[in-house]
């Protein structure tokens, strides 16, 4: 990872930390990290893009690891982390980017397809639910509240980010072991997490993500279609969503195609790394 350029890019306020890749006249791919991660979740999809020709931009979304942490729950609403996002595709100087998105970094990619379409060529989302397939998903599986239910303990002060970061992240480390398939993380890999988790009002500002947005996630009835070519790559055995809403999200496509992983979890990207990239590389390229 010595040839990842590191820098910070100015977007809707704030300062974001910023790790690209790959040739400076290449198409932009920006990669849009979920929790309790930050940008080196994305570390072999960063290379395996790069050599393709791709610029990478892979951020620390705000509150995460070098990136500005806002002290105000309400500084993590939607329509913020939007903003930010739209402000990095500007940044780029290139009028349309590739957009890929995971677990919450796919919710933000989501409302920035919804609403900015004419920045995108293209949407990939990894084990993350259109707002209205969520909705609906929830009215006829009320199970899916329960495999939620770790959002109701996060709305909890300081107690969460206290049990996270408890014995130098371990708790948190542990969650990511028991949730994916063997291996998925390696301990280097958890050390680098560590770190991220270990700065200074960094754990407290990831949980005001689900703080700030777990009132409007399911009740929200924007179902705006999706206008842009969309792929949803979904690993099945999901501890956290259930895997009828990649379905369901794609009846939110105009022009949508799913692909799902039998043998992957949530961490699809960590436990099938190649696989992934190749599925998103060939996406961008069809």
């Amino acid at each position: 990872m010595e040839a990842f350029e590191h820098g910070y890019v100015e977007t809707n306020g704030i300062n974001l930390h910023v790790v690209q890749h790959g040739p400076e006249d290449g198409e932009i791919v920006l990669l849009l990290h979920g929790f309790p991660e930050f940008w080196y979740g994305w570390h072999h999809q960063i290379t395996y893009l790069a050599n393709r020709g791709y610029r990478v931009w892979a951020p620390d979304q705000r509150g995460y690891n070098l990136s500005d942490k806002p002290k105000k729950t309400h500084d993590y609403e939607m329509n913020q982390l939007v903003k930010d996002v739209v402000g990095l595709i500007k940044a780029t100087k290139q009028e349309k980017v590739y957009l890929v998105g995971h677990d919450w970094g796919g919710i933000v990619a989501w409302r920035v397809a919804r609403a900015y379409p004419e920045l995108l060529k293209k949407l990939v989302i990894l084990n993350a639910p259109h707002s209205g397939a969520l909705r609906h998903h929830i009215k006829k599986h009320p199970t899916q509240l329960l495999k939620s239910s770790y959002i109701l303990f996060f709305q909890l002060p300081s107690i969460p980010e206290k049990l996270l970061k408890s014995a130098n992240g371990r708790n948190a480390a542990e969650a990511l072991q028991k949730t994916s398939n063997e291996g998925a993380f390696s301990e280097e890999d958890l050390t680098e997490y560590k770190k991220a988790w270990a700065r200074p009002r960094a754990m407290q500002s990831m949980l005001n993500w689900y703080r700030a947005n777990a009132k409007n996630m399911a009740s929200s009835k924007v179902s705006k279609q999706v206008t842009v070519p969309t792929q949803i790559i979904w690993g099945e055995n999901d501890q956290f969503l259930g895997k009828e809403m990649a379905t369901e999200s794609l009846k939110f496509c105009d022009n949508g195609r799913g692909i799902l992983l039998s043998d992957a979890t949530h961490w699809l990207h960590h436990e099938q790394p190649d696989r992934v990239s190749i599925m998103i590389s060939d996406f961008l390229t069809d």
